[in-house]
């Protein structure tokens, strides 16, 4: 007997109502709800109000129901996303409802009906949303988004604050919402990437203020239908963190271009045995580096101040040499060390930098200007303590891993493009790039696994995959190719990659070379950009290749981009659009959006920087 045909034709009426109207969301809550209902007329004991992800059938007397605060996060390496599920988790823990979602899975149409809403979502590069959220930030920026006087929201922006305008998407988001009505209840926290500074009492602040609405409401259920939380992806946990690094063993330090390149790029691979570590095709490497020696001791002397001086910083106590080496960040400047250099010194370009209309004069200087050049170029009396404080703490750089695990056991491959130059004809060096570059075999480094669940392969191994990724950004498809070879499937694998020159810049040649004789890579396109007269760079391969890339987008292709964002990532992104409209005959709207769909399914990915 069907179960309910034991109910009345009206009851059954009314229940498939209900269920066609509510999100899985709600079923999940309403399914827990009336086995309590059933629990309560079992028991005798006196019923009360639940906590409600979307509505509430037993109103608590004295309060009105709760529904859920929606927790929605924007992420492109994982750093946001991470921010949010520690916070979802800490809501369930403590029984309070809330949903976790990312941006691209939030139907818009509910944001008319939200009452609580925190925001936790990145910047990438220029002041751009990460790709999850391009759509979620176009729909709230435009005419569409409904006005929201009954919605109360915090923001939490992570960022970089040698970008210049750092953490620009969550300060828009936070002004947008304020604009539509809502009130905000937390004020923006604006992380630099010293994340934990910002977003820990950031957090303390808004589950005070979940857990004093909760408590105003009085509702009781069961724990495990408090919250409706849904962590993306969970992986073996090693012991070994970013605040409790690996020291792993490096097995080899190898450049990979020729002499006559203009970018000396680097293989390495590192030893991961014993440290319980684990990586999946897509993720990255973060590393913990020192200062190069010699920019210490120059930005010492510069400021002539004694190395040996002692500061105590947040509990924390070293010497000044010991607090630049380790803990300050000294290649990447920021706007927040400039305005307290602008305190003491009154150069009008400086001034000008820190001022509300200097964006382009800030952006000049953040772009070319180390902590040392612009002391040098301002002169300025710094007390030791005033200098460690001003600097941002030095965080580890993340690098997109070139192995696949499949393949290399318990070692971590590296690609990496060493920086250095000259600056007024001082030697100039990007932090973890030198650090790297000074390793040899046998040395130890600290390391940790930074996953990216936004950056991995199809689970249905036929299906294909088009990978885009000059210059170093190659590294992550070395990893694919790898994956592919040893896990098998139908999926065919195609490589875009570009570089300047065919004789010196060509990254693992004869690994691609192996991998189309061994039927691993079925299409090889290459653009090396200074080997004719006309420069040509990957995305023109892709035009050039228009009609049979939008064949294997159109019969289910995952796309993949990975390297530099300010220019090569758009360039991309406005090909593939080209190749919509010329090949799919649809508008620029249409072409927009189907990208955005792309991105949404998970089957247009990036790994940007």
């Amino acid at each position: 007997m069907h179960a309910l045909s034991r109910l009345s034709e009206a009851n059954r009426t009314a229940i498939a109502q209900i269920t066609d109207e509510l999100d899985p969301l709600s079923l999940n809550w309403l399914s827990g709800y009336l086995a309590g209902v059933a629990q309560v007329r079992h028991t005798g004991l006196p019923a009360q109000a639940p906590a409600s992800p979307e509505l509430s059938l037993v109103p608590a007397a004295n309060a009105p129901a709760q529904r859920p605060a929606t927790i929605l996060f924007g992420s492109q390496t994982g750093n946001a996303q991470r921010v949010a599920e520690a916070f979802a988790q800490r809501c369930e823990a403590a029984g309070i409802p809330v949903r976790l979602l990312r941006a691209d899975r939030y139907p818009t149409r509910e944001l008319k009906d939200e009452r609580l809403l925190y925001v936790v979502i990145s910047t990438q590069g220029e002041g751009d949303p990460p790709d999850d959220s391009i759509a979620f930030f176009e729909f709230l920026s435009g005419t569409r988004a409904p006005k929201l006087p009954e919605l109360k929201f915090g923001v939490l922006g992570l960022g970089d604050s040698s970008y210049p305008l750092f953490c620009g998407i969550a300060e828009k988001i936070d002004q947008r919402l304020l604009a539509l009505g809502a009130e905000r209840i937390v004020d923006a926290g604006l992380a630099d990437l010293d994340i934990d500074t910002v977003a820990a009492p950031w957090q303390e602040k808004a589950f005070g203020l979940l857990q004093a609405d909760h408590q105003a409401h009085a509702v009781a259920v069961p724990a495990a239908q408090a919250s409706n939380i849904t962590v993306l992806e969970t992986q073996a946990r090693s012991s070994y963190t970013r605040d409790n690094p690996f020291q792993a063993t490096v097995l080899q330090n190898q450049s990979i271009t020729g002499r006559e390149s203009t970018r000396n790029i680097y293989h390495y691979e590192l030893s991961l045995e014993g440290s319980g570590l684990t990586y999946q095709p897509g993720d990255a490497l973060g590393v913990w580096p020192t200062q190069n020696e010699k920019l210490v001791e120059a930005l010492i002397q510069a400021l002539k101040l004694d190395p040996q001086e002692v500061v105590t910083l947040q509990d924390k106590t070293h010497s000044v040499q010991e607090w630049l080496r380790h803990y300050r960040e000294l290649t990447q400047l920021t706007k927040p060390f400039l305005v307290e250099l602008s305190k003491r010194n009154s150069d009008t370009i400086l001034q000008t930098a820190v001022g509300p209309d200097g964006l382009s004069t800030l952006q000049e200087l953040l772009q070319t200007h180390q902590v040392l050049d612009v002391v040098q170029r301002f002169p300025a009396t710094w007390s030791a303590a005033e200098l460690v404080q001003a600097l941002r703490p030095l965080t580890p750089r993340m690098y997109s891993i070139a192995s696949s695990q499949s393949e290399v056991d318990e070692e971590v491959h590296l690609t990496v493009a060493n920086v250095q130059y000259q600056f007024n004809e001082q030697d100039r060096w990007g932090v973890t790039s030198d650090y790297l570059a000074r390793l040899n075999e046998g040395d130890t480094v600290p390391v940790f696994i930074d996953p990216n669940t936004r950056f991995r392969l199809p689970e249905d191994s036929s299906r294909d995959v088009i990978m885009i990724g000059p210059g170093t950004g190659v590294a992550p498809f070395r990893a694919f190719v790898q994956e592919r070879g040893i896990k098998g499937g139908e999926g065919r694998n195609w490589l875009f990659f570009g570089n300047p020159h065919f004789h010196s810049d060509f990254l693992y040649q004869t690994e691609w070379q192996r991998a189309l004789q061994d039927g691993q890579l079925q299409h090889l396109d290459l653009a090396f950009s200074r080997d004719q007269e006309n420069k040509v760079y990957v995305q023109h391969r892709l035009l050039e290749k228009a009609a049979e890339v939008y064949a294997w987008i159109q019969g289910g292709a995952h796309i993949y981009v990975c390297g530099d964002a300010t220019h090569m990532a758009k360039d991309v992104h406005q090909a593939l659009q080209e190749i919509a409209r010329k090949e799919g005959g649809l508008d620029a709207d249409q072409a927009r959006s189907w990208l955005e769909e792309l991105s949404a399914q998970g089957r247009y990915a990036r790994d940007v920087y």
